[in-house]
């Protein structure tokens, strides 16, 4: 594989640990600036806000611009985003400046996508995706706890100053690293909206949309199912969600491997495991070992589907997968909305710690289901990774392989 994807990796490990470890530092951050913790919690909604604002306005914007200077540009945005929140004096100007941090993440991982495919040989594109969001991936296994540590031993606006840190350096390696990369023909506004008119590509966004919000309706509720069901003390947890990291490694990376293989059957069996997976969960939470077992289980099964579905994006997509290949970020933050408010509800209606679980497995299924409906649908047409025309071929030949 190209070292330039280690590059994408290092920018992508950045904004894993500034999206993830807010949560674990919302306390610290109430405390200094001197707000409740619920209103402190705005400061994850408003870098939810910035992802699917920036996804679709940065990437139409910079759509005639050189790739190769719009990943530079982005991994630059993550740095100065965070360096904002680092120094911000008052709680306003941080959720301003978490809102500027998100913007750069789904135009980044978007582009990211589209250029990690473009780097490698066709056969092997799923896996050149995956290993770019193994640095989300590696993110919560590594930067989310350390980082987290590093906010309650030397405050928040110090773990903040190490993302600053890491978003630079991957700046830097994708300046040296990423070779510069072809336009897609016709690029442009009206060539990348033209993408939308794809059914298979609604479809696509559908599977997120549904299917992925069953693992946030679980993941959101993790940490109470943890203590009041499983019986593991608070202390605990962060290895528990380590747990969860390292299931989304290998997830992301199994499923890299089996989608340039059989892109759309590897699709169906990550979301009919993961709705397996969830729905065992509501039975192996009453016991500490098997809850951890599953908690890997899930996190496998959840990130399995990522480089699958964007993948199956860029492809059909066609010769303008930039915007599209963003806008599933989008969609992934509309899963995380939605799963997280059905899962209250199951909550609020007194059916358990475990219903947010099976709330996760129904909606997992359901995600299933349209996966399967939409391969059914274009049986006739060819679904290989190989068969899609993109440019790869200049940026194999200059980027060398490691």
């Amino acid at each position: 594989m190209p070292l330039a994807l280690v590059a994408l990796a290092i920018t992508a490990f950045a904004i894993g640990t500034t999206e993830f470890a807010a949560m674990g530092l919302l306390p610290q951050v109430a405390d200094s600036l001197h707000v409740s913790i619920p209103h402190a919690g705005w400061l994850i909604s408003m870098y939810a806000i910035g992802v699917v604002i920036g996804a679709p306005l940065l990437t139409v914007g910079a759509a005639r611009l050189p790739r190769k200077a719009v990943l530079v540009g982005l991994a630059a945005l993550v740095a100065g985003g965070n360096l904002l929140c680092a120094i911000a004096p008052s709680f306003g100007f941080l959720a301003a400046a978490r809102l500027i941090a998100g913007l750069p993440h789904g135009a980044f991982f978007g582009a990211g996508a589209v250029a990690a495919a473009e780097l490698v040989a066709p056969h092997l594109r799923a896996r050149a995706v995956s290993v770019m969001f193994s640095g989300l991936t590696v993110a919560n296994i590594l930067g989310v706890p350390a980082a987290t540590l590093l906010g309650q031993r030397l405050g928040w606006r110090a773990a903040m100053l190490v993302v600053v840190v890491i978003g630079l350096l991957g700046t830097l390696a994708i300046a040296r690293l990423v070779p510069s990369l072809p336009t897609h023909p016709g690029g442009g506004l009206r060539s990348e909206l033209a993408a939308f008119r794809s059914g298979q590509l609604w479809y696509a966004l559908a599977t997120v949309v549904f299917g992925c919000a069953g693992l946030f309706a679980c993941y959101s509720y993790i940490t109470p199912v943890l203590t009041e069901v499983a019986g593991f003390a608070d202390s605990s947890v962060t290895v528990i969600l380590a747990l969860f990291g390292v299931g989304m490694t290998l997830g992301n990376a199994i499923g890299g491997y089996a989608a340039d293989r059989a892109l759309r059957p590897s699709l169906c069996a990550a979301f009919l495991v993961m709705s397996g997976a969830l729905a065992l969960f509501a039975v192996t939470a009453h016991a500490r070992w098997s809850a951890a077992v599953t908690v890997v289980l899930i996190g496998m099964a959840g990130f399995a589907a990522v480089p699958t579905v964007q993948t199956l994006v860029i492809q059909k997509a066609r010769s303008a997968p930039t915007l599209a290949s963003a806008t599933v970020q989008g969609a992934f933050n509309l899963a995380n909305a939605q799963g997280a408010a059905y899962g209250g509800l199951a909550l609020s209606a007194g059916l358990g710690w475990t219903s947010p679980t099976l709330v996760g497995a129904g909606l997992a299924f359901l995600g299933f289901l349209i996966a399967a409906g939409a391969w059914a649908a274009d049986r006739g047409v060819p679904v290989s990774v190989a068969d899609q025309p993109v440019a790869a071929e200049p940026a194999v030949a200059s980027a060398g392989v490691s």
